[in-house]
C-alpha cells in the first residue's frame, strides 16, 4: 500500500511518517551533533569515538534503545537515504555513516563543519577545488 492508502479515519501511517520525520528533523536542527546509532555496531562505536577524541558533544540516539526505534529507523533511511548505522548529521547536515563521517575528519572538514565554517561537504569540496 502506499503513503494514500491508510483508510477511512485519514492520516494513520502518513501522520505516523511526518511525526517522525518532524522528530528527526527537530533533533538534527535544536543540535551541533546527532548520531543515529545502535548499541551492538562497531561502526557506530567508532563513529563515537571518534566524536568523543574531538571533545564534541554529540546528541546520541540509540535505536536499539529509544521507544519506537526500528519506526524510526525506517524514517530515517527515507529521509536520508541512508539504510545504515551510524547516521550522523553535524549542523543540520547530513553527514553519512562512518567511512564518509571518518574521511570527512581525515581531510579536516569535520571540525570545519563543526566549528561552523563549512556549511556542507559539498560546500567544502569546492572550496578545496579552487
Amino acid at each position: 500500500m502506499g503513503v494514500g492508502a491508510s483508510g477511512a479515519g485519514g492520516g494513520g501511517a502518513a501522520d505516523r511518517e511526518s511525526a517522525v520525520v518532524a522528530q528527526i528533523e527537530a533533533a538534527v536542527s535544536a543540535s551541533k551533533c546527532v548520531i543515529y546509532s545502535k548499541t551492538t555496531c562497531s561502526y557506530c562505536q567508532s563513529t563515537k569515538r571518534l566524536f568523543e577524541a574531538m571533545r564534541c558533544e554529540c546528541d546520541v540516539i540509540e535505536l536499539d534503545q529509544v521507544p519506537r526505534g526500528t519506526e524510526l529507523h525506517a524514517a530515517l533511511a527515507r529521509y536520508t537515504g541512508q539504510r545504515t548505522v551510524p547516521n550522523v548529521f553535524v549542523r543540520g547536515t547530513h553527514i553519512g555513516g562512518n567511512d564518509a563521517t571518518q574521511a570527512a575528519y581525515r581531510e579536516g572538514r569535520l571540525q570545519e563543519m563543526l566549528d561552523g565554517g563549512v556549511r556542507s561537504l559539498a560546500d567544502n569540496k569546492a572550496v578545496s577545488r579552487m
